[in-house]
C-alpha cells in the first residue's frame, strides 16, 4: 500500500529513523530560555516540521528562527538531493541541511523590493516615478504612466507574460524585456490588485542596470551580501555552487483542470513536472530573474528579515535607513481580493502582509511582512513577536494531504512565540 501511495501521490521515501535525516545547527542555537521560551516551546514547533516531512511531499526542509535577535531553531530534514519520487534507490542521498542553498522562488519578490527602496534612498530614484522616466521604451502601448511604486504593489497591469510565451524565454532578460514594453496594461491607473509572478521584477531590474549601470546582482552583492557576510544570496547561483543547490521537486498529486488554469494564469505553464524541468534547468539557475530566482540558505534569509525586522541594522553594521524599512513594510491599499491569486491579500510595495485573526503569517499577525515562494517556501518577520523565521522546502505539491500540517507549522510558531502586550505599529516606529 505505501509503494502505492507513493508512486500515485508523486511521495519520496520517509526513512524510519528520522534522527539520521535530520541535522541540527547547535554552534548557532541558543538555550530557549534565553529568549524567554522554554524546550517545549521549541520542541513543539519542531514536530510541526516533522509532521510536515512525513507528509513525503517535501524531501527536504531547512528551517531557521530567530527570536529577540538569537537563533532559536537551525535545523534541516530530510535529503537535498537523491530521494525524489523519481529518483532511483540507488541514487546517493545528500542530507538536508541549514546550510543548504534553496531557490527562494517569489520569495525573491521582498527583497528585490527592499533594493529598490534601497536605490530610493541613494537617490538614485523616487518610487514614485513612471518607469518609463528611466526606461522610456516601457511607455509602449499606453504604460507611460505606470509607476515603480505601482509594480511592487503588483497593480502595474501586467501580471502576466502573453499566454504563448516559452518558458525558457525567462532566462533571456532581453527578449522578456521587449516582450514586457510591447505588452498592453490590462489597468494602468493602479486600482486592480494582481500579482506580477515573474513580470515585475524583470521591469525592476531593467530600472536597476539603468541607474547603477551594472546588474541587479552586483548591488545586492555591494549592498546585502558582503555587508552581512552571505555565502550565496543572489539572483541564481554562482556556477562553482553549483553542485550545492538542492533541486526542486514536482510532488502530491498531478493537479486538476482548476488548478492547472491556476498555475498557467500565474506563472505561464499549468504542467507541474515542466514547471519541475525549468525549476531544475542550468540555465535558469544561472539566471537573474529577480522575481522567482534568487537562492539562499533557511539562515540567511531570516538574517535578511530580522535585519529588516531591526530597523536596517545587521549586528553593529548599519545596511539601510529605518526609513527605508519603513516605506517597503507600509500597508498600500487596502485588504483586496487578488485578481491572480483569488484570496483576499493585504501588501505593502513589495512585501505580502499579515493580518487577523488569521493571515498568511500565521494568527495575529497584522504587523507581520514577508512573502511566500512557489507554494510552500514561508519567510517572514514578525515585529509583535521579535522573530524573523524561514521556512524552505524542496517539494512542488499544490492542494493535498500536507496543507493541514504546513497550516500547523505556521501556527505553531505564532502561538508558541507569543506577542507583545503593547507594541508600536512596526512602520510608524521605524519612520
Amino acid at each position: 500500500m505505501d509503494i502505492l501511495r507513493k508512486r500515485l501521490l508523486h511521495l519520496s521515501d520517509i526513512p524510519r529513523d528520522l534522527d539520521e535525516v535530520t541535522t541540527i545547527d547547535t554552534r548557532q542555537e541558543v538555550d530557549p530560555q534565553d529568549v524567554g521560551l522554554n524546550a517545549a516551546d521549541v520542541n513543539a514547533i519542531w514536530d510541526n516540521v516533522v509532521k510536515l516531512y512525513r507528509s513525503g511531499v517535501h524531501p527536504g526542509i531547512s528551517l531557521s528562527i530567530r527570536h529577540r535577535g538569537k537563533v532559536l531553531l537551525s535545523r534541516g530534514i530530510g535529503h537535498a538531493r537523491g530521494n525524489g519520487p523519481e529518483d532511483d534507490p540507488s541514487d546517493e542521498k545528500i542530507l538536508m541541511r541549514p546550510d543548504t542553498p534553496v531557490c527562494l522562488y517569489s520569495t525573491s519578490k521582498g527583497i528585490t523590493a527592499l533594493m529598490m527602496h534601497m536605490l530610493a534612498e541613494d537617490g538614485l530614484i523616487n518610487v514614485m516615478d513612471p518607469v518609463a522616466f528611466y526606461a522610456p521604451e516601457f511607455a509602449r502601448n499606453g504604460k507611460d504612466n505606470i509607476t515603480i511604486h505601482q509594480i511592487l504593489a503588483h497593480r502595474g497591469g501586467i501580471p502576466g507574460l502573453p499566454p504563448d510565451t516559452p518558458l525558457d524565454t525567462l532566462w533571456d532578460e532581453d527578449a522578456t524585456w521587449d516582450l514586457l514594453c510591447d505588452a498592453e496594461p490590462i489597468i494602468t491607473d493602479g486600482s486592480k490588485l494582481a500579482y506580477h509572478a515573474i513580470t515585475g521584477g524583470f521591469v525592476l531590474e531593467r530600472v536597476v542596470r539603468q541607474v547603477t549601470g551594472d546588474t541587479i546582482n552586483a548591488y545586492i552583492d555591494r549592498k546585502i551580501r558582503q555587508p552581512m557576510g552571505m555565502k550565496y544570496f543572489s539572483y541564481g547561483i554562482e556556477r562553482e555552487h553549483l553542485a550545492d543547490l538542492a533541486p526542486t521537486y514536482a510532488t502530491g498529486p498531478r493537479p486538476g483542470f482548476l488548478l492547472r488554469a491556476f498555475l498557467k494564469r500565474a506563472l505561464g505553464t499549468g504542467d507541474i513536472t515542466s514547471l519541475e524541468s525549468m525549476c531544475n534547468d542550468p540555465r535558469f539557475q544561472d539566471a537573474i530573474i529577480p522575481a522567482g530566482n534568487l537562492v539562499g540558505t533557511a539562515d540567511e534569509t531570516s538574517k535578511f528579515f530580522q535585519m529588516m525586522l531591526d530597523g536596517g541594522k545587521w549586528r553593529r553594521r548599519r545596511v539601510c535607513a529605518s526609513a527605508t524599512i519603513a516605506r517597503a513594510v507600509q500597508e498600500f491599499g487596502n485588504r483586496t481580493v487578488d485578481q491572480t491569486l483569488g484570496i483576499p491579500m493585504r501588501y505593502s510595495a513589495g512585501l505580502m502582509l499579515g493580518d487577523e485573526p488569521f493571515g498568511v503569517w500565521g494568527p495575529n499577525s497584522p504587523q507581520a511582512f514577508g512573502h511566500l515562494g512557489l507554494i510552500n517556501k514561508f519567510a517572514w518577520a514578525d515585529p509583535e513577536r521579535e522573530m524573523s523565521a524561514s521556512i524552505l522546502t524542496t517539494g512542488l505539491p499544490l492542494l493535498t494531504h500536507h496543507v493541514v500540517p504546513l497550516v500547523n507549522l505556521v501556527r505553531s510558531i505564532g502561538n508558541r512565540i507569543p506577542r507583545l502586550e503593547s507594541a508600536e505599529p512596526f512602520a510608524l516606529s521605524m519612520a
